[in-house]
């Protein structure tokens, strides 16, 4: 049904003015006299024709893709469009690129995984039929246009967004508050709860106003709406059956309605100082193993500003060897030292998640958020060891995230789906006193290799096409640096940082991607644009020269690592790098790094040894078998610096049993430090080296 009102939306006035952008949320108002131009003209014409409250309108598409067109490519959800209207065999989501590479996610040299699993996790994980949720054919037919020009014409996809949203309203209304069962529905979730999460948020982005320069070019602008309320869920009923599945509307999901706790969750609470570690917050944060658990699924670990699902892990026995033949993570009694959290990409959709998460045979994570609405399942429980990182040291003391998406198939995730990562791991962080910094909060492209043998076949996800400026802004810790010091931390414009990559699955081989935003810049040997690209030794043997595949992080750094500078000339910065001076163009007036204080670290001697893991010194195994201390192949030497993470003490745990009862923890005296060697971090011994605070 389409509804043309061409109402007087006095609860929502938007206007286009000049200057730069916000960044994030920002209390925006109208300015009168000026003209509105581009996309924002596009959504208030949409939303007059069809009667959808321009607030409304506006929320939804920023919720889904911050009001961008991203060049008529699908996101990680197959969606098309500023209204991110989905189709049911995404277009450019078909296998191909240049390859994802399998490896051991459990990365434990004592019990290795063995090839055939491997190979087999690697082709289940892209088995996966896309869902068949799709809006983009019912909007097209509700506005009359085809699918093909939805895909390419912003405008258009608005319109058709707009009639779509319309058709989900019960009776035409101008206020906001009346469309939120619309809104869920708009969400092409059948499970009430996530879809009323999804209202939720984006009621909180009408609540909050936001502001900023879209891919065309304009500024757009959602003022807030001051003293906006969730509606109380609807009584069950025919009358109330708004996703037309015969039970009811929101009735029974299990919330206290009276709690509006998470309706409006990115507000400050009293004395937050944003400081630099989580662990200093000022947060009531009671031990992990006391972390509150949410309403609708006791056993999920979520902020109640998250609607978070409880889907847990296969923890079976299989196979002829029982108590060593188990999956698919590690039980630990008693609670754990947890120093990272790792973010991935699935490079499937989130339909196959269930089967794989219940299979003892294949690999674990912790949490896997959906692309479409930002819903949140969990599997395995923060105290325990999912298998996920392909580094043992990692993974015993790190939480897995895996986001619904692909690495080159389509080339961004939704705002949804930012949004409710970013407030799962400032939770996380919170609880397990990890500091928000990418020192901590690590791709798992960041991840080092175990082995020298390990390296080549670490995983690249989630890539440069992630956001991180903007994720760390959601978390309220933005990346930015302190306008001194004798390090920088990278820190490109994301939106204008259309860096050059090959290997994208839309293109054929060698051919460059699709433009796009990137949180990567690329390293070269020498201060110029013609120079070759640094060599990685441990990535590419011999040495064999970096590429500029979308899949090789040789030669890369990404947004919100830190490096000791090694050198200027010009437009050209250095920093040290894998043992080596690499540059990276950063003129004054379009920089991609900030300067930055931070402590470094300096070998002692030429030819330091590097390692993947911080396992302690062999005289510390009790009762498990010795681990041995190899070196990777990276040397580095006195006249370079490189900075400094974090300090650990070496410890190794055995989980040689399906009874944790059985594990061993390993703890001896060598000290490590944890330093950005490359893309990935990577660890020395403090003995080696002299710390320079």
């Amino acid at each position: 049904m389409q509804l043309r009102l061409a109402a007087v939306l006095a609860a929502s006035v938007f206007t286009t003015v000049g200057g730069p952008a916000a960044t994030g949320v920002t209390a925006v108002t109208a300015v009168p006299g000026v003209r509105e131009q581009g996309r924002q003209a596009d959504f208030t014409a949409a939303a007059a024709e069809f009667g959808v409250p321009v607030s409304v309108l506006l929320g939804v598409s920023y919720l889904e893709s911050r009001w961008d067109a991203n060049g008529g490519r699908p996101s990680t959800a197959g969606g098309y469009g500023p209204m991110h209207l989905v189709d049911a065999v995404p277009a450019g989501q078909a296998d191909g690129g240049e390859g994802f590479a399998p490896g051991d996610a459990r990365g434990d040299d004592a019990r290795p995984m063995p090839r055939r699993a491997i190979r087999h996790a690697a082709a289940y994980r892209k088995s996966a039929v896309p869902e068949s949720e799709e809006t983009l054919a019912p909007a097209g037919r509700l506005a009359g246009l085809a699918p093909r020009t939805l895909r390419a014409d912003p405008r258009a996809n608005i319109r058709a967004g707009a009639a779509l949203l319309a058709s989900y309203q019960r009776r035409p209304s101008p206020d906001p508050a009346d469309w939120y069962e619309a809104v869920a529905r708009y969400s092409g979730t059948r499970d009430p709860l996530a879809a009323r999460a999804f209202a939720d948020e984006v009621f909180a982005v009408m609540g909050e106003g936001m502001s900023r320069r879209t891919d065309d070019g304009f500024d757009v602008r959602l003022e807030a709406v001051p003293g906006l309320r969730r509606p109380p869920p609807a009584k069950s009923g025919a009358d109330d059956d708004w996703d037309g599945d015969g039970e009811g509307g929101w009735d029974g999901d299990g919330y206290d309605d009276d709690d509006d706790a998470f309706f409006f969750p990115d507000m400050e609470t009293e004395g937050d100082d944003d400081s630099e570690s989580a662990a200093e917050s000022d947060w009531d944060v009671p031990a992990p193993e006391e972390m509150p658990l949410t309403a609708a699924n006791p056993q999920a670990e979520c902020p109640n500003t998250l609607r978070c699902e409880w889907m847990p892990a296969a923890y079976k026995r299989y196979g002829k060897k029982k108590d060593h033949d188990y999956g698919n993570h590690d039980r630990v009694e008693g609670r754990r030292q947890v120093d990272y959290i790792v973010i991935h990409d699935t490079e499937g959709t989130f339909q196959g998640i269930p089967s794989m998460v219940r299979n003892p045979r294949y690999v674990s994570w912790h949490y896997t958020i959906r692309s479409r609405d930002g819903h949140v399942a969990q599997h395995v429980p923060t105290k325990d060891i999912a298998w996920h990182a392909g580094n043992w040291d990692v993974n015993a003391r790190s939480i897995g995230i895996e986001h619904e998406g692909y690495l080159a198939k389509g080339a961004w995730y939704t705002e949804a789906m930012y949004r409710s990562s970013a407030r799962l791991v400032r939770y996380l962080a919170g609880r397990y006193g990890i500091p928000l910094d990418r020192a901590h909060i690590l791709g798992h492209d960041n991840v080092p290799g175990a082995t020298a043998e390990a390296v080549s076949g670490m995983h690249e996800d989630p890539g440069p096409y992630w956001d991180w400026a903007h994720y760390f802004e959601l978390m309220r810790h933005p990346i930015k640096g302190d306008g001194s010091g004798s390090s920088v931390i990278i820190r490109p414009s994301y939106d204008a940082n259309q860096a050059y990559f090959t290997g994208c699955a839309s293109t054929k081989p060698g051919r460059r991607c699709p433009a796009h935003g990137a949180a990567s810049v690329w390293l070269r040997s020498a201060p110029s644009p013609t120079a070759p690209l640094v060599t990685d030794l441990g990535k590419h043997p011999g040495p064999k020269p970096s590429t500029y595949s979308v899949y090789d992080h040789s030669a890369r750094a990404s947004t919100g690592q830190r490096f000791a500078v090694a050198g200027r000339e010009g437009d050209w910065t250095a920093i040290w790098y894998l043992g080596q001076r690499a540059w990276f163009y950063n003129p004054a007036s379009a920089p991609t790094a900030v300067p930055a204080k931070g402590p470094l670290v300096t070998p002692l001697a030429a030819g330091t040894r590097v390692y993947g893991r911080a396992y302690p010194e062999r005289s510390a195994y009790q009762g498990a078998a010795v681990q041995p201390l190899t070196p990777l192949k990276y040397r580095i030497g006195p006249e370079q610096s490189y900075s400094l993470g974090g300090t650990v003490t070496g410890s190794y745990y055995a989980a040689n049993a399906f009874n944790p009862a059985r594990h061993v923890r390993v703890t001896g005296s060598v000290r490590y430090h944890q330093i950005q060697l490359g893309h990935r971090i990577m660890f020395v011994q403090a003995k080696d080296v002299r710390v320079i605070r």
